[in-house]
C-alpha cells in the first residue's frame, strides 16, 4: 500500500514522502495513529500543494536573510572594554555582547548563536565577526572595541 507520512517513521521515511509499506502496517500501525495517510490522488494533490508552499516560504526566508546580510555588512558596531596599566584589558567581549549592541545600536535582534566567533575578544582594536543568518546565507559584521 502506498502511504504519504505525516511524520517521521524510522525506518521507512521522513515527513512528506511516499512510501510503500505492507497492507496490515498500514491499516494497524500506520493508518490509526495519524503517522500516515492513504496515497490517493486527493492526498497526493494535498502534498503537492504542501510542498509548494514549503517551497515558497523556503525562498522568501532566504530573500529576506540576504537582505539582512547586505544591510549588516554596512554596520559597524562600537563598544568599550576596561583597560589597566600598559593597555592591558579586564575581561572580554562575547556573542552575547556583541548581539545586545547590535541591537541597541541599530535595532537589528540577532540570536547570539548565530553569531560565530573563535574566542571572545580580548584586546583594543578592529575585528570581523561572522553571523550566520540562513543555512546559505552569512554576513561579516565589523567591530570596533575601544578603551573604556
Amino acid at each position: 500500500m502506498k502511504v504519504i507520512l505525516l511524520q517521521d517513521v524510522k525506518p521507512h521515511g521522513k515527513k512528506g514522502d511516499l512510501v510503500e509499506i505492507n497492507d496490515g502496517y498500514a491499516r494497524n500501525f500506520i493508518l490509526p495513529k495519524k503517522l500516515g495517510v492513504e496515497a490517493n490522488s486527493a492526498n497526493m494533490n494535498d502534498l503537492k500543494l504542501q510542498k509548494a508552499n514549503q517551497e515558497k516560504v523556503a525562498a522568501e526566508q532566504l530573500a529576506e536573510a540576504k537582505a539582512l546580510a547586505e544591510k549588516i555588512e554596512k554596520l559597524k558596531v562600537k563598544m568599550t572594554i576596561k583597560t589597566g596599566e600598559g593597555g592591558r584589558t579586564f575581561g572580554s567581549i562575547t556573542a552575547k555582547e556583541i548581539a545586545e549592541a547590535l541591537k541597541a545600536q541599530h535595532g537589528i535582534d540577532i540570536d547570539k548563536k548565530k553569531i560565530s566567533m573563535r574566542d571572545a575578544i580580548k584586546n583594543i582594536g578592529e575585528f570581523s565577526v561572522v553571523i550566520k543568518l540562513h543555512t546559505k546565507v552569512s554576513a561579516t559584521l565589523s567591530v570596533s572595541v575601544d578603551a573604556q
